[in-house]
């Protein structure tokens, strides 16, 4: 899974780490693996291009305000987002494949939502 070996092989003191830029680190079953709490730091997090199919093993990053999920699989399960992302202002979900406006019950305003 390149995604999972990515995050281990390019960081360590990832308590500092502020920006993580994964575009394109192909999910082998479409979760997301090797992301932590321990990237409490976090406030930019893009995951363009992965093959996401879930947010299910999305860690609890309680500064992230930036989450880009642009041209993923993925159909629902943002509920998650309310309880794991609190700080979070701005999400991208352009090229994913929700089919109707019920996947964003449980998304939490204000906050910039891209879905174009």
């Amino acid at each position: 899974d390149t995604q999972h070996v990515r995050i281990h092989l390019d960081l360590s003191g990832r308590s500092c780490v502020v920006e993580l830029l994964l575009d394109s680190c192909l999910s082998a079953d479409g979760e997301l693996e090797g992301l932590s709490e321990d990237f409490s730091a976090l406030e930019v997090l893009s995951l363009c291009n992965t093959g996401l199919k879930s947010l299910s093993k999305l860690p609890s990053l309680p500064k992230l305000k930036r989450l880009e999920l642009s041209d993923n699989v993925l159909t629902s399960g943002l509920e998650v987002l309310a309880e794991k992302c609190p700080a979070l202002s701005y999400l991208n979900l352009s090229g994913n494949s929700f089919k109707d406006l019920s996947a964003f019950k449980g998304l939490f305003p204000p906050f910039y939502l891209v879905l174009v």
